[in-house]
Parts: C-alpha cells; structure tokens; sequence
C-alpha cells in the first residue's frame, strides 16, 4: 500500500517479495466510487507537488492542497500542539471534503499517485488497465535483454 497506482507499481512489489498490493488513490476516480464529482475532478486536475503529507501527530495523511490544509499549515508555524490540531481536524471534516465536496473547507485526503489519473473511467476498465500493464512489465522485467 502507499504509492502503488499502475500495473508496473504492482509488478515491481510482487517482484520485491509482496504477496499482493492495496491500492485507493487509483479508484478514486472510477464512476464506481462515493466520492463526490467536485472530489474526483480535484484529483484528476491534481499535479506533481499538489498534494503534501502533514497531521502526523494524530494520523499521518496526505491532503490535497485547499484553504484547510493551509490552515494546518499555519497551525504548525503558529506552534500549535496536538489538541489544537485534532479541534482544527474537527469532526466530519473527511465526509465534507471527499463525499460533500466541499474543496475548501474539507480535508481533501488523497495518495501521491493523484497526479497519474487524468480521466474518469470505470472500477472494471480500471482493472483491465492494471492487468494489461501488469502484464507489460513482467514481461519487460522477463526479457533476457532487459
């Protein structure tokens, strides 16, 4: 898990010794998914750089940059401690940002692999699409000339 959002990322960690892979960042933006279209188009617009890790002391996460994340931000260069970042996090605030689309206010939380989707399609083509590249890679990583 972290980081795996194509065929070749799967082939590499199965080559590596994993027994199997998670991955989420790469769903986000399948018809499939409960999160909202304003959510999913902000991960389809997201480039290199647009997301950042932050809140470690409560739950590390990587957020999309919005209005709340610099909020978090100044909190750190104000220096707050725990209990002021868990009142900023707020209750619900995930639900606002992913499923409410709210992309000011909400924490946006996406993985560092948003910046490689660059279109909505569905959960089964997504899954096609892994396999094929899957397939490419062991085959390149199979190649007596690679």
């Amino acid at each position: 898990a972290g980081g795996i959002a194509d065929g070749r990322g799967m082939a590499a960690a199965f080559y590596l010794g994993a027994a199997g892979v998670q991955m989420a960042t790469r769903f986000i933006a399948t018809d499939e998914c409960d999160a909202s279209d304003a959510f999913k188009q902000a991960v389809i617009d997201a480039g290199d750089g647009d997301t950042m890790l932050t809140l470690k002391e409560l739950a590390p996460v990587r957020l999309l940059k919005n209005r709340f994340y610099e909020q978090v931000q100044q909190a750190y260069a104000d220096g707050a401690d725990v209990e002021r970042l868990r009142e900023l996090l707020g209750k619900g605030r995930a639900r606002r940002g992913i499923f409410e689309g709210d992309l000011d206010e909400g924490e946006l939380e996406i993985g560092q692999a948003a910046s490689t989707i660059s279109r909505r399609i569905s959960a089964a083509e997504t899954v096609q699409m892994l396999i094929d590249q899957y397939h490419k890679a062991v085959s390149r990583l199979n190649d007596p000339g690679f």
